[in-house]
């Protein structure tokens, strides 16, 4: 069953992607993963090609396009060449770092920076993860602290998605230990604020091409024209923006699952053993029988997660079962595709095999999914 999310605007925006792809994504992708970084040649010609910012007003230089259905082209056809770094870094831009500017920066500071991540000139980060705070975020000490016009952080933060070539990050910080929930706000700090510096890019199992780094906060002085939205409100905005963050991770997944699915097929239909095909054997037809069921049905309910978020009716719990079901299918479609692929599945030539790695995070990031099972879980016993 085909998807019947898309129409004929979307469909003549994937050609525009899909151009974009062969000529600027394909030749470069060994070198990514080689330099462990995508250029930012790649960004400006997303930039150029009209792919980035999607969401911007047009009064900040971008196009104000606001339905989300072409953030899921973008992410299916970079999906279909397995560049899921790439696709990582584009959305932690815009369904990430973008969400929250357009969500709480002020007229001025959307003058600032909002321009950039239309023309690819901007690459942003969020700094929440901490050494010691991963999906327990009120356990963060990283602390801001009021000096004259401006604030003082100090910190460190880990496992931040585009560190190393972040232009600007959004910086989860504690200003009122006694608070509560009401005790943190977000910071945006610059690069070339004094005091601000990158550690080590980290070593990841997968995405090798998508920069992870360290960052660290010795005394940054920021002004407080550079505080994002009101003080107190971080944890908050945080709940607020969850939902498309989740979300942007479970389409990922659908279309990974999908162009997995479509890798695999195309192998087995050619790969001869024992005289036939071995798509023709029956345990490998009912493995893909089963599969190619589970994503389909797996599509039905991301495209309508994908028309809530649209209406703005997507609720943070609806999220959560998006990314939870989408992800733990995406690992077994993958997982199936490297068996089926046989000795081949693990070359790395073989794109079945990088999906392999580069997928495992994705039942990490944005939440763990046992995060999404408690969540999903407490609104279950709400109802």
């Amino acid at each position: 069953m085909k998807s019947d999310l898309f129409e004929a605007d979307h469909e003549l925006f994937g050609e525009t992607v899909r151009g974009f792809v062969e000529r600027h994504v394909v030749p470069k992708m060994e070198k990514w993963d080689s330099d462990r970084l995508i250029d930012r040649e790649t960004w400006l010609a997303a930039g150029e090609q009209g792919l980035l910012g999607l969401s911007v007003p047009e009064e900040y230089g971008g196009p104000g396009e606001t339905d989300y259905r072409f953030r899921v082209v973008i992410q299916s056809e970079i999906a279909r060449v397995g560049a899921s770094a790439l696709q990582s870094g584009f959305s932690t831009n815009d369904d990430i770092v973008l969400n929250y500017l357009l969500r709480h920066a002020d007229s001025d500071q959307r003058r600032r920076w909002l321009p950039g991540f239309v023309t690819g000139e901007t690459i942003g980060a969020i700094a929440m993860t901490e050494p010691a705070a991963g999906s327990d975020l009120r356990s963060i000490q990283t602390t801001a602290v009021p000096d004259g016009d401006g604030w003082v952080i100090n910190g460190s933060k880990t496992f931040i998605t585009s560190g190393i070539l972040a232009d600007l990050v959004i910086v989860f910080a504690v200003t009122d230990r006694g608070a509560g929930s009401r005790g943190f706000s977000l910071f945006v700090v610059e690069d070339g604020t004094p005091g601000f510096s990158r550690g080590r890019k980290l070593d990841k199992v997968g995405l090798h091409a998508q920069d992870t780094a360290e960052l660290f906060f010795d005394n940054v002085r920021v002004p407080a024209a550079n505080v994002l939205g009101e003080l107190g409100g971080g944890f908050g905005y945080l709940m607020q923006s969850l939902p498309l963050e989740r979300l942007g991770i479970g389409v990922a997944a659908q279309v990974s699952a999908e162009a997995v699915m479509d890798w695999t097929l195309g192998y087995v239909r050619e790969r001869r053993a024992f005289g036939k095909h071995i798509g023709e054997f029956q345990a490998v037809g009912f493995t893909l029988a089963d599969l190619q069921t589970s994503v389909e049905v797996s599509r039905a309910y991301i495209d309508r997660c994908v028309r809530e978020f649209n209406a703005g009716t997507l609720t943070a719990v609806d999220a959560a079962k998006a990314k939870l079901s989408a992800t733990e299918l995406q690992g077994r479609v993958i997982d199936a595709g490297v068996q089926l692929h046989g000795g081949y599945g693990y070359m790395m030539e073989y794109p079945v095999a990088k999906a392999y790695i580069d997928a495992r995070i994705q039942r990490i990031y944005g939440g763990t999914n046992e995060i999404m099972k408690e969540i999903i879980h407490r609104d279950l016993l709400r109802s």
